[in-house]
């Protein structure tokens, strides 16, 4: 019995041993399997022009063939679909309107095909038919989503996000067909919510019925913008609830973190500052905004502050998580960083990034700084990607 024993040892010492000195060979072959995946469905789609819509009132919703991506963000959520010449992408405001049930009101709404569903007495107007109403009512809009994740706040907020997407892409012709969606990265100094958000939005999902699937969003990122790199590099996407952060590794997403300030930070911000409304400020961010020219006025000053208060936070969290981090790859050459969402889309936001990355120290050298193809629509592309690599 000690023989056995003994012999039983030795093989496993051996088949440490073993393990030991093939591991990084089984890494290296792990990670180029998995690029070369990823890289023949992403060719498929990145070569593709992406047609990009509005959803319209009264346009009926999809029924997906195929996989599908998702981004699900504060501002907006976005279906991408690949289409033989093209990706298909339609968005929809990621937001809601509140009127009292009455037959005649109801009667109004849906003669003019605005998109609501009843509950509780109250109707809810959900998308960019309740911008429409905010304006008529001189108000402005509920949101679904704070900072990048499910609102507290609002106990209603997971059905509204619910209803745009059903409003977007009806059940699947396939049962069980994948759909991948974006998810942030847990905030620097995280809370956790993070993982129900995620976990709710899969089990509405899986009822609707796909199989679902997450991608954090900066990893969407560099699946739709950094092919070109194997899939190494930072994806960025700073949108209107957060700035999400991934560092990837041949496709591998490494680490990734958010810091929970990013568009409406910097809209609030500057309005409370000036004495204007959020509304205004975004207007005018949105109009003729530069971060390089000089200030016109008030409001643009107060953008510019506090523009370069995020840049700055998100570049420094970045410089203190890689540091601090034990799982960092050693990296021996430059590595791209891509940018997008739609704060980055200001003119200028660039050259200021790029300014503020040299004022900090990073375990690695960046190659290059570039703005996404189409920093709006580069989450909900990646997410396809995903979807379709997935898929096979």
């Amino acid at each position: 019995m000690a023989k056995d024993q003994k012999s039983l040892q030795d093989h496993m010492d051996e088949l440490k041993k073993g393990d030991s000195e093939k591991s990084d060979a089984i890494e290296d072959k792990k990670s180029k399997d998995n690029t070369e995946k990823i890289a023949v469905h992403a060719e498929k789609a990145s070569g593709k022009k992406i047609l990009s819509k509005d959803k319209e009132e009264g346009e009926t919703a999809e029924v997906p063939f195929g996989p599908v991506g998702l981004d699900i963000g504060t501002s907006h959520i976005i279906v991408a679909q690949n289409k033989k010449k093209h990706i298909k992408s339609t968005n929809q405001l990621n937001a809601f309107f509140t009127i009292p049930y009455s037959k005649f009101a109801k009667s109004i709404l849906v003669e003019n095909n605005i998109f609501f569903y009843e509950q509780d007495q109250t109707f809810y107007i959900v998308g960019y038919s309740a911008q429409n109403f905010a304006y008529i009512f001189d108000t402005v809009t509920k949101r679904s989503m704070k900072s990048g994740l499910l609102c507290s706040s609002e106990k209603d907020g997971l059905t509204v996000i619910q209803s745009i997407v059903l409003s977007l892409i009806q059940k699947p012709k396939i049962l069980g067909e994948l759909l991948c969606f974006g998810v942030p990265g847990e905030p620097v100094y995280g809370t956790g919510l993070v993982t129900y958000h995620e976990s709710v939005i899969k089990m509405f999902l899986g009822r609707l019925g796909y199989t679902p699937i997450s991608v954090n969003e900066g990893m969407a990122v560099v699946l739709s913008e950094l092919g070109s790199s194997n899939y190494t590099g930072i994806g960025i996407s700073i949108g209107g609830g957060m700035c999400n952060v991934c560092l990837s590794y041949m496709s591998f997403p490494v680490i990734t973190f958010s810091i929970q300030i990013a568009g409406d930070y910097i809209d609030a911000s500057a309005g409370a500052a000036v004495g204007v409304p959020a509304t205004r400020v975004k207007a005018t961010k949105e109009k003729d905004f530069s971060l390089v020219d000089k200030s016109k006025d008030r409001v643009a000053t107060a953008l510019q502050i506090f523009y370069e208060e995020v840049i700055n936070k998100l570049l420094s969290s970045m410089e203190r998580v890689f540091a601090t981090s034990n799982q960092m790859p050693m990296i021996s050459k430059p590595i791209p960083i891509a940018l997008s969402g739609g704060s980055v889309m200001v003119d200028g936001f660039q050259k200021k990034f790029e300014a503020a990355l040299t004022r900090i120290k990073l375990p690695f050298e960046v190659s290059s700084v570039n703005i996404a193809e189409d920093p709006l629509n580069a989450t909900a592309k990646g997410a396809l990607i995903m979807a379709m690599s997935e898929k096979n």
